[in-house]
């Protein structure tokens, strides 16, 4: 199998402090380190997909591919529609574990990693 991984875009590079801001908005700088540990996986020979929901809207992906321009951060596509990967490196993501009992409750309880309380 190919060694892709599949990323989101915002809060997983793009930090979206911010918030939304519209399809071809995106104002915040990167996730401290992401352009180091994404420039590490393909090093290691993993290629890099972003896949993002702004996608899915007229701009999108120009918008993504001239942010990463800016900020100097080099992956392999941004593409509309999911690839097949290895992984998927999310920030709205639950890993299933194969025990099914407990998803409603990882659902309603589920908080991104940039709302947590410390």
């Amino acid at each position: 199998m190919d060694k892709t991984i599949i990323f989101d875009f915002d809060g997983v590079i793009h930090s979206y402090t911010s918030g939304w801001q519209g399809v071809d908005v995106i104002p915040d700088p990167p996730v401290p380190g992401i352009k180091g540990a994404i420039d590490e996986i393909r090093d290691a020979g993993y290629k890099i997909v972003i896949l993002s929901s702004r996608c899915h809207q007229p701009g999108g992906i120009e918008a993504i591919k001239e942010w990463l321009d800016k900020y100097e951060i080099i992956v392999d596509a941004v593409v509309r529609d999911k690839v097949p990967a290895i992984l998927t490196v999310d920030d709205r993501a639950i890993c299933f574990d194969g025990n099914p009992c407990e998803l409603l409750s990882k659902i309603q309880n589920f908080v991104p990693w940039n709302k947590w309380v410390v």
